[in-house]
């Protein structure tokens, strides 16, 4: 029975060149030829693996890719409103200070002056004519004014007494307006949280219709005061994005219901609130 024989053998290949030179070249590749085709195969296989890996990997991301974007796509055709907190301190009122004038000295000229004249209690008989108590009648025929006084002049005479009148100017202080805190140790809060806001923002807004058809759309940030009964107060646009989109995020804040007021010490107090509110389009990035 016939030997099965390995043509990739070293035995085979005495076999084939017995009598021949095997100094040959020959002889030497066809003796290495199995290892060669061993290595071979090896790199091939693994070749084969990377190549299979990396196939993967791509499919895997592409796909991921594809995935992601419908996500994103899907995302953009709603309403985003965010809710966060700003650090910035609004810039305080400056009050000024209102100086009370000093009353200016009055001048010589408008001060009133009253001649002391001391009463005599004379006899009869040393009573000039002259100087008789005159009846209405007499006084009618006489060319002498009685009654007037001239105060329109000065005098030195220790006599007189100055009569003047100070006047006071009283100027009403208004009331201080009461103090709004930036940051407190219990911020104000919306009920339900942020997520109830986005609700109430998404299902409340009105997309104004010019600013629409112009393809307008931007983030609107908007500053209101959370007063220390939990009400929105005085609402101010910090960063404009256009004047439709900017009133109505106004309007949007003043429509808020009651906060939970923030709270400092323990008392409610009044606080800034900053939302950023989101104008979106479908279709638009």
């Amino acid at each position: 029975m016939a030997k099965d024989v390995d043509l990739t053998s070293r035995e085979w290949s005495d076999i084939v060149f017995e009598g021949r030179n095997k100094a040959y070249g020959a002889y030497v590749l066809r003796t290495d030829s199995k290892p060669r085709h061993m290595k071979a195969f090896i790199y091939t296989v693994v070749g084969l693996i990377v190549i299979g890996i990396g196939a993967y990997s791509y499919l895997s991301v592409q796909a991921y890719i594809a995935e992601q974007a419908a996500i994103t796509d899907q995302a953009s055709q709603e309403l985003v409103a965010f809710v966060d907190q700003a650090e910035e301190e609004p810039e305080e009122e400056v009050q000024e200070k209102v100086e009370m004038p000093e009353p200016e000295a009055l001048p010589e000229e408008i001060l009133n002056t009253v001649k002391v004249t001391e009463l005599l209690i004379a006899k009869d008989e040393e009573v000039k004519k002259e100087d008789e108590i005159k009846t209405a009648d007499e006084l009618k025929e006489t060319e002498t004014a009685f009654g007037s006084t001239d105060f329109d002049q000065g005098t030195d005479d220790r006599n007189v007494v100055r009569e003047y009148k100070n006047e006071v100017i009283v100027e009403e202080k208004k009331p201080e307006p009461e103090k709004v805190f930036t940051a407190v140790e219990q911020m104000p809060q919306f009920p339900g949280g942020d997520a109830a806001l986005m609700k109430y923002l998404s299902n409340n807004i009105n997309y104004p219709q010019v600013a629409m058809e112009n393809g307008v759309q931007g983030r609107v940030i908007v500053q209101f005061v959370v007063t220390k009964n939990g009400t929105v107060g005085e609402v101010k646009v910090i960063r404009s994005v256009d004047r439709d989109l900017d009133k109505e995020a106004v309007r949007l804040c003043k429509s808020l219901p009651k906060f939970i007021p923030g709270k400092m010490n323990g008392q409610a107090v009044n606080v800034w609130y900053t939302l950023p509110i989101t104008f979106k389009l479908q279709g638009l990035n």
